[in-house]
């Protein structure tokens, strides 16, 4: 007997600074048919929305659609709104973002999308893993067509869509090598939202993964750390109520809404969840995220290194 998923209490009631960007699993169910919404799916495993997805969910590929494949850099306005509009994104689409690992790709997704402007974005609560522990359908069929398999989503696409992006924006809420070491040294406040271990320098990466990446471990002088695991509910996968997270960022941690912030981790993924969290369900309005990370800090000459 399949086993029945633990509750959730209604976002609504949670006491987010916005509770708009979050919509629940029932909400997306309700949506599955809805011509305004495109639901889109971001996986660490890139190769997890074959096997199975959100009905009429397409694909966003971290690596090779949001990346430039050359340089360690997103790709620039031309590329990312041919992207959406391949898509058929529109100006008033509504986006959904949903995928594994408690969504640490779809906020790393949805960070990428507000360095363009994208307005309309939306979290799925409890990504992936809650809507399968729930029971909800998953699209498992492809039809070959032009030489290659084609999903339903793709196949109800009948013509580009419209949508307009700005220029990429790296200064609101990205953060560089050379503003984190001014982060540094005026004493501001850092994040390492790392595991502990990577965090005290006793690994470069998490437990289950290869330990690489850089020639150096430890944090960033100064960074308090705050797992990123910690904003969700273990039992749920979706994020903690508005209070919880106070008592984890600003009570045990010293964090200020009227502070600027930096938060990382080892690429930027993990990071933009906490990222996520600071600025949509707390409304701290001055957090930014450094995508550069672990992997650009641990293996620069001469960069300042503390272990516990």
């Amino acid at each position: 007997m399949p086993q029945i998923p633990v509750p959730v209490t209604d976002i609504a009631t949670r006491g987010y600074a916005h509770p708009e960007v979050l919509v629940s699993t029932q909400w997306v169910a309700d949506h599955l048919d809805d011509p305004a919404v495109r639901i889109f799916e971001s996986d660490e495993d890139v190769l997890l929305y074959e096997t199975g997805h959100l009905p009429g969910a397409v694909k966003i590929d971290w690596i090779a659609d949001l990346n430039d494949p050359l340089i360690r850099d997103y790709i620039d306005r031309a590329r990312f709104e041919r992207l959406l509009r391949a898509k058929g994104i529109n100006p008033d689409t509504t986006i959904v973002l949903y995928g594994d690992q408690n969504n640490w790709w779809a906020t790393y997704a949805f960070w990428v999308f507000r360095l363009f402007g994208v307005e309309r974005l939306r979290l799925m609560d409890g990504g992936r893993q809650r809507w399968v522990e729930e029971g909800r359908p998953l699209e498992t069929a492809a039809v070959m067509e032009g030489g290659r398999l084609r999903w339903s989503q793709e196949r109800r696409v009948k013509s580009e869509g419209t949508i307009t992006v700005q220029d990429r924006d790296d200064t609101r809420i990205r953060a560089f090598r050379d503003q984190v070491l001014q982060q540094v040294q005026a004493g501001r406040p850092l994040v390492d939202v790392r595991s502990p271990e990577e965090f005290r320098g006793e690994r470069l990466h998490m437990l289950e993964y290869p330990n690489e990446g850089a020639l150096r471990g430890g944090h960033v002088p100064g960074a308090r750390s705050i797992p990123w695991g910690r904003a969700i509910n273990p039992d749920t996968h979706t994020f903690r109520p508005a209070g919880e997270l106070h008592t984890i960022y600003e009570a045990e941690h010293g964090l200020r809404r009227d502070e600027a912030i930096v938060v990382y981790c080892r690429i930027g993924e993990r990071s933009s969840h906490t990222w996520f969290a600071l600025t949509y369900l707390l409304g701290f309005p001055k957090v930014r995220n450094y995508d550069g990370s672990w992997t650009e800090w641990g293996n620069q000459v001469g960069a300042p290194v503390e272990k516990p």
